[in-house]
Order: structure tokens, then sequence, then C-alpha cells
């Protein structure tokens, strides 16, 4: 057992009339139910955000959705406000296979950090306990899909080549936000940490 199917964010709120949706994001999710049949192991991570969040354009006085600002960790997009704890938009798409979850990550719960990686909050150096889980159970092949390509997929896949493992992003199943051009570096950056782009 080597391999592990990690899910990215297949939430409401990143799905056709979420608060910050991916466009067509819900239809990659027949596809990801088929390919966990083929995973060892299958780990979802939910963006799960307090109200409030210092991420959101909302927390910061005259901004805008999508401005960049300055914190403490470095630049951070400001995002509508989206996958609040225990709100519908931060539940799973009602068609993912959550039942075949080993694992859920839950991710952006600290109100003064973001976190886009599955593995490190946006510090890059708080980590979320998924690199442990994965080592204890022998796991070094990773595939990658959800949303949204160019910011937790690609986060994600980065921290994971860096960390040893093996990783793979089918493209085919994920989904892009691109903010000015974010996929297309998203896309330069995971091929120059080693990510497999399928």
């Amino acid at each position: 057992m080597t391999h592990a199917l990690i899910v990215i964010d297949v939430q409401n709120d990143f799905c056709p009339g979420g608060a910050l949706a991916v466009p067509e994001g819900d239809i990659i999710v027949p596809g990801i139910n088929a390919l966990m049949d083929q995973a060892d192991a299958v780990v979802l991570t939910q963006d799960w955000h307090p109200a409030g969040h210092s991420s959101f354009a909302s927390s910061h006085e005259g901004a805008v959705p999508y401005e960049v600002i300055d914190m403490p960790y470095g630049p951070q997009v400001l995002w509508p406000d989206h996958c609040i704890q225990g709100s519908t938009g931060a539940a799973f798409h009602t068609d993912l296979n959550v039942t075949r979850a080993d694992m859920i990550v839950r991710k952006g719960y600290r109100s003064a950090i973001d976190s886009y990686s599955a593995f490190f909050e946006n510090d890059q150096t708080t980590p979320t306990g998924l690199e442990g889980y994965l080592r204890t159970r022998g796991i070094t092949q990773l595939t990658l899909v959800g949303l949204a390509t160019d910011f937790c997929v690609n986060f994600s896949a980065v921290d994971a080549a860096k960390l040893g493992f093996d990783v793979t992003v089918r493209s085919d199943l994920c989904g892009a936000i691109d903010l000015n051009g974010s996929l297309g570096a998203a896309q330069e950056g995971m091929k120059a940490a080693g990510v497999k782009l399928d």
C-alpha cells in the first residue's frame, strides 16, 4: 500500500453557485470518485475558515476581493468570504464519495493565517499533520486532484514534492481560478519542483 489519492477542497463554495466558484468545478467529481477505487488510501482536504478569517477581504477595511496584501507570513490574496466552518459552502460536494476517505484534513482554521497546502499553512512551517500520517502508512506515491489547480492543488503538490513524495497532478480532474495568469505560473512551478502533470 504505497499510493494515496489526495482530493483537494471539492467543496460547495468552490463549485458553481458557491462563494468562490471555479468554473465547472463540479464536473470533475465523477472522475475523482472513480479514481478512488485505484488508490490504497484516500485523503480529503477541506477549507475550514472561522468567520472573519484574515484572508477574507471583508476583514480588511476598504479592501476588495482578489487584492493582494502583505501579511506577517508573506503576500496574501484577499478572498470573498468562503468555506466558513459548519456552513453549506464548506461542506463537500454532495456527489463526492466521502465515505471512501481514510482521513479528512481541515485547513485554514487558524484565524490569522491562511492555508492553501494540504501539508503546511502559508507560513510554510506550520504542518497540518498529513505528512506524518502518510509516512506512518508507508505511502510514497501521491496523486492530487481537486480545486483549485493554481492555488491549493499547486501548493500541496509542490510541498509534497519538496518532502520527497512521488507526486502526480491529474490536470483533467482539477479546476483552476486562473487569477492574472496564476494557472500558467502554477503549472511551471509544479514542473520545476518535479511534479508530474497528467
